[in-house]
């Protein structure tokens, strides 16, 4: 994938998009930015080769809208899609439906994306793995009670997390047992 003609659409805005970017112009390849009505005359966006608005300022109805970031890999002959991170990135779907239509998903494989969703899942396959693991429970905690002892056994400060969802939703910090309750 590395001959000049070959475009990237990055689906992401900011900085990561900004970073992405750069990468891939150092790579000798093209880039195609996406950016909301909001970011048009973002760094991003003047910094790609080329750069396509696909939609109103709420990511709802731009970044995190499949149909229209598609949409814009497709218009632009875009071979390729680098996510960044967040937004779509964590859309195993998504991941899919790029691969399906035929163009290159620079990212992990949709089964993995599905897998790092569910955190207990994830924590357990990674230290099945022998990876380094952060202190903490070995699966969920179910109620306030299992809450306490686990963070009795770890110590302070604890991270309370949601086993799903991303982006810090679903996370509270305690710094004691007054905290976790």
């Amino acid at each position: 994938m590395r001959d000049a003609d070959t475009k990237v659409l990055v689906a992401n805005r900011g900085e990561i998009a900004y970073r992405v970017i750069s990468s891939l112009r150092e790579m000798g390849l093209r880039s195609v930015a996406i950016y909301s009505e909001a970011d048009k005359g973002s760094m991003h966006a003047i910094h790609a080769d080329e750069a396509v608005c696909i939609g109103p300022a709420p990511a709802s109805e731009s970044y995190l809208d499949p149909v229209r970031v598609l949409n814009a890999a497709l218009d632009t002959g875009a071979k390729a899609i680098h996510p960044g991170y967040g937004f779509l990135s964590e859309n195993p779907y998504f991941a899919q439906t790029v691969m399906d239509l035929g163009l290159r998903w620079i990212g992990p494989k949709p089964g993995l994306i599905k897998g790092l969703g569910d955190k207990i899942s994830s924590k357990k396959a990674l230290k099945a793995h022998g990876m380094p693991m952060v202190p903490g429970s070995d699966g969920p905690v179910n109620d306030l009670r299992e809450a306490l002892a686990a963070a009795d056994k770890t110590g302070f400060p604890v991270l309370i997390k949601a086993s799903a969802g991303g982006g810090g939703r679903g996370m509270k910090l305690c710094w004691s047992m007054k905290d976790v309750e």
